[in-house]
């Protein structure tokens, strides 16, 4: 290829740090990790990225980093790498010139990946196939890394450090979050510019969620086998840069919009985290394209089978494992999560596949070296660590085994939380244990409550509304021929599978639905809810959606504006506005039954539907689907009448007829906080506080639950 002439200085030695490109003022340092390449090359293009315009072999290798310095090329411009070196696929080295890399530590992209065959670094119809060797040049499919200026004006952000045990998660995606919502301009929808608008921040502030979680919004690739059926890759599990956001997600262009929605949250006191993809790359198998890490080192960036370097370890069933046992490698990861928290005041990480971030050579390790790095770094030990802590690899299911400082997503909670709701026998006690922060799976190493992330549902699977709504999976628009997904949903459709005219239906379905929303808010351990459940948003009983970019899984903000949608609005801030009222419901310690007051009455109790307390005999009966949870805290010092404490008390009712239950000694004078059976509206406290405790009983309706409180109570 014949490219015109040079129109910059020579290139110059440069520093081999920081990595990536940095622009000065003057002009940009350019320095990319490769152990195994023998020449790297940079390459600039103009404007639209459509043309090459210079090129420049990197003068200097220090410590396995290639670097060079480039005077007066600005922010804005766009380039890319070119690696030379062996290519031994049977060694794990796929080197190829022809084929442009995007930069490892690219902060911004500039278009999106353009598939063709020309990306593949071999040649796809080949016998030979991913042995052979391609020439075509890669370039005009690829996006181009953009050289960025970092200045920002936050003014006088600050964090909002919300403490774990008062933190109320809430999971969303920056696109489905606000392409419906009619009060946001339509070019502003479903980007960061559109996160950021009064009405999205004024419903989180209404509901009472601390912490926005917001799913991948790192630049990810649009997988070419659904672009070919007219699908699209919605939720972003498949990263191709680790420092850029997603281009779509920019409505302006400009990486400050990001920012200001950062910060616009955090002055509401809303924290922001992001869902981040560090186990695996968008560059699939061994027979997957060449973008970027498998052109610049495939045998440093990615697990290698042992014995036959050619394939890629797969734990994580994108066909690709990144290697987290290379210091390189774990460095790249490090310094893309301080980047986001510390140009982006980032608040936290929730890591998708995090058990496959603890693997070393032998399998998991919560004493790897990642997750020593992370927790001893004065900046990320700092912010909320969240570990999806599964893979599909060897010993994958790791749930509670994360080291000290970490949450995990507790998948326990929500399987057995959905299965005591449908009616399932003999749940009984495993329901009791995962009210009380899940003790079995993090009450070791000093752990708190608040390492359990409770939830029913999240963006892999049903959505509440259709918990209650299907029995079986519908996936058929995911044309996998309704393979994909899970079938062990643990949900039940209470008569008609889909949506129902049948008022008892619709009626028990409501019930059903604040019943299991009670649950979640009144576990201890740390609640995520998914978003739009708060109105009853529906997927039409897809449990998969992730290549749904359309309706199905976009907010229905119509339909939170029904009557029923605002009422589970209003029951949802009224769950959540109990929780931050009562220590007794987001415990910073694991309750433990011990003694809180001079007669010795222990800090919880568990009771069957008689008042008596629960014993082993009750414990193992399976048809038992009633449970009564007492949680009392006193005060640190007595008064002249004794301890003070405050109490709540929790009736759970998964039978499907009313049941009395006799309320616990010693009585109190308790008041309903808020019932499952009906809707919370204007005049619903007013009705709850009316509603007496007579002789000591209470009736529970069927599939609902109570909550009672007492105050100022002398024992």
């Amino acid at each position: 290829m014949t490219l015109p002439k040079n129109p910059l200085p020579n290139i110059q030695a440069g520093q081999p740090y920081p990595l990536g490109a940095t622009y000065d003022g003057s002009g940009t340092n350019f320095a990319v990790f490769s152990a195994n390449a023998e020449k790297i090359e940079l390459c600039l293009f103009d404007s639209s990225g459509r043309h090459e315009t210079a090129r420049f072999e990197l003068p200097e290798c220090t410590n396995e980093i290639w670097h060079g310095y480039l005077p007066g090329v600005e922010a804005g411009a766009l380039y890319g790498f070119r690696a030379h070196g062996p290519f031994r696929p049977e060694s794990g080295h796929r080197f190829n010139p022809y084929k442009l890399l995007i930069d490892p530590y690219s902060k911004q992209l500039h278009g999106q990946v353009r598939w063709a065959d020309a990306l593949y670094s071999y040649r796809i119809q080949s016998l030979k196939a991913d042995q052979s060797f391609d020439r075509r040049d890669s370039a005009p499919a690829m996006p181009k890394s953009v050289v960025t200026d970092s200045a920002f004006n936050w003014h006088d952000d600050k964090p909002p450090q919300v403490p774990w045990e008062k933190t109320v998660i809430y999971e969303a995606h920056v696109r489905g979050l606000t392409m419906l919502a009619e009060k946001i301009h339509p070019k502003d929808r479903g980007t960061f510019a559109g996160l950021a608008h009064p009405f999205v921040i004024e419903h989180l502030l209404k509901l009472g969620v601390t912490t926005l979680e917001l799913l991948p919004i790192h630049a990810f690739v649009q997988d070419r086998r659904l672009v070919s059926q007219g699908l699209s890759n919605y939720w972003g599990y498949n990263t191709l840069s680790f420092f850029a956001p997603e281009p779509r997600y920019l409505a302006s262009g400009s990486l400050n919009e990001m920012k200001h929605a950062v910060r616009q949250l955090h002055a509401a006191g809303i924290e922001v985290i992001l869902d981040v993809v560090y186990n695996h790359t968008a560059e699939e198998s061994e027979l997957g394209p060449t973008f970027s890490f498998r052109g610049l080192d495939n045998a440093s960036y990615y697990r290698l089978l042992a014995g036959n370097h050619r394939h890629l370890v797969n734990d994580t069933g994108c066909g690709n494992t990144l290697n987290m046992s290379h210091p390189r490698v774990i460095q790249m990861v490090m310094d893309s999560l301080r980047y986001w928290v510390q140009e982006f005041h980032i608040d936290g990480f929730r890591f998708d596949l995090g058990a496959t971030l603890g693997r070393e050579w032998y399998g998991f390790d919560p004493g790897c070296g990642f997750f020593d790095a992370l927790l001893q770094d004065p900046v990320l030990s700092r912010v909320k660590l969240i570990s999806e802590p599964w893979d599909v690899g060897p010993g994958g299911y790791q749930v509670g085994n994360h080291p000290a400082g970490f949450a995990e997503w507790n998948d326990r909670y929500r399987d057995e939380v959905r299965a005591f709701w449908k009616g399932d026998a003999g749940m009984r006690g495993s329901i009791a244990g995962r009210l009380l922060g899940s003790a079995d799976l993090f009450n070791h190493n000093r752990r708190r409550p608040w390492a359990s992330v409770n939830f029913v549902t999240a963006h892999d699977g049903f959505t509440l509304q259709d918990v209650v709504s299907y029995n079986h999976k519908h996936n058929e628009a995911n044309k996998e021929g309704n393979r994909d997904g899970s079938d062990n949903n643990r949900s039940y459709n209470w008569g008609v599978e889909g949506p129902s005219d049948d008022p008892d239906i619709r009626a028990k379905r409501e019930r059903v639905k604040r019943a299991m929303l009670m649950t979640l808010m009144f576990s201890n351990g740390t609640p995520m809810m998914l978003g739009g459940d708060e109105f009853g948003r529906t997927q039409q009983g897809n449990n998969n959606a992730y290549c749904q970019d359309n309706e199905i899984s976009w907010f229905d903000w119509k339909q939170a504006d029904s009557d029923a949608g605002r009422a589970m609005v209003d029951f949802t801030r009224r769950c959540i506005a109990i929780r931050m009222q009562r220590p007794t419901l987001r415990s910073p310690k694991f309750l433990t039954a011990t003694p809180t007051a001079v007669e010795a009455v222990p800090d919880t109790s568990w009771f069957d539907e008689t008042g008596k307390e629960m014993t082993s005999e009750h414990w193992a009966f399976a048809e038992g689907r009633l449970l009564a949870l007492r949680r009392i805290t006193r005060a640190e010092h007595p008064s002249e009448h004794g301890y003070a404490v405050a109490a709540t008390l929790l009736l759970l009712n998964a039978f499907s007829e009313d049941r009395e239950f006799v309320l616990p000694t010693p009585v109190m004078p308790w008041r309903i906080a808020i019932d499952a059976a009906e809707p919370f509206d204007g005049t619903a406290a007013e009705r709850y506080m009316s509603r007496k405790v007579e002789n000591n009983r209470f009736l529970v309706a069927a599939h609902s639950a109570v909550l009672m409180v007492a105050d100022d109570v002398y024992l």
